[in-house]
């Protein structure tokens, strides 16, 4: 478990956490073709906690959106200064990224503190008549992986910093595999699924409606859970907890196999788009740094402290910064690729 917040500041940082969503990508890099634009190319960054790198310091802090948590070098500004030193210069209208961020926030006003008042406007509003790059990711938050968790985690269950409720609360953790393989938790899960993929089609048209010359990037999550789940039974170097904390040692494969389809259902939004689209993903080129890969994890642990709030709330699975470095190589890779066509 991590420690209780005990500063002003930290407690403030960690009540703002519960608004966030944690949730759960990339095409390996592919051969430079033709010449790098000569001019910048306007482009909108947007996405979910996994673009704005929840948990890497130090984060933005800008009025409302300072709790969206948004690192300042999140990978999208690492990926810009890479692509600066290969000469392709992004000119960066905006990164709207935002820590609980869901699809449906591309086009609606996203809430970041229930009851609060505080609020960020819809992601699209980014987007320009002249945006010639949009890149980002968004779907882990609106499948409700949080609930997930939670529904495998009791432990999780009585967390409050982490945002959401179990599927099922009348159903013990310790069943959870066996709860989502058929009955209420199948048919939960495959709504779910059924409205990302829905959601996901309506945001790729939305950013061709506003920005119809725009190259169009949608970025997968990287992956969570290792095919050899036997490594999720060690503690990382220097942690206590198990990276996974007391999560089923059967019910991994299950978040893997979740993980897996919902990148499946990414990339088939993309195949799907109209005028063609682009996806990066992170998924099947990060299989050997899972929350479970020890020094060579590129997630941090359910439980592990992340790098806010004086080290004193948890990463909830997010990428470390050996992870955000990841995400920055593979969607610098795709742009060059896709620039320099």
């Amino acid at each position: 478990m991590c420690k209780t917040t005990t500063t002003p500041r930290a407690r403030r940082l960690a009540a703002a956490a519960v608004a966030l969503g944690s949730c759960l990508a990339l095409a390996g890099p592919a051969a430079s073709v033709g010449a790098a634009p000569a001019d910048p190319v306007p482009t909108v960054f947007f996405g979910d906690s996994y673009t704005a790198n929840f948990g890497i310091a130090p984060f933005h802090e800008d009025g409302d959106r300072t709790f969206c948590f948004r690192a300042k070098e999140n990978y999208p500004a690492v990926a810009t200064r890479r692509l600066a030193e290969k000469s392709i210069t992004l000119d960066v209208q905006a990164d709207v990224s935002c820590g609980g961020a869901l699809i449906h926030h591309f086009w609606n006003e996203q809430e970041l503190l229930a009851g609060s008042g505080l609020k960020v406007p819809a992601q699209q509003e980014a987007l320009k008549a002249d945006t010639q790059l949009v890149v980002g990711g968004l779907g882990g938050n609106s499948l409700g992986f949080n609930r997930i968790l939670k529904q495998c985690s009791a432990t999780l269950r009585d967390h409050a910093l982490l945002p959401g409720t179990p599927v099922d609360a009348d159903e013990p953790a310790a069943k959870c595999a066996e709860f989502f393989a058929s009955g209420d938790g199948k048919e939960w899960l495959d709504g779910r699924f059924e409205q990302v993929e829905y959601e996901l089609e309506e945001l790729l048209d939305r950013i061709g409606y506003f920005s119809p010359d725009a190259k169009r990037v949608l970025v997968g999550y990287p992956r969570l859970v290792p095919a050899d789940t036997a490594k999720c039974r060690t503690a990382a170097p220097g942690q206590t907890e198990l990276p996974f904390a007391d999560i089923p040692q059967d019910a991994l494969p299950f978040l893997d196999g979740v993980q897996k389809r919902l990148d499946d259902v990414m990339e088939k939004a993309v195949a799907n788009a109209e005028g063609g689209a682009d996806f990066v993903d992170l998924y099947d080129h990060t299989g050997s740094n899972t929350a479970c890969d020890g020094a060579d994890r590129g997630i941090g642990g359910l439980l592990e402290n992340s790098q806010l709030a004086e080290g004193q709330i948890p990463w909830y699975t997010h990428p470390n910064t050996k992870g955000r470095d990841i995400q920055a190589e593979q969607v610098t890779a795709k742009i060059e690729t896709i620039l320099n066509q």
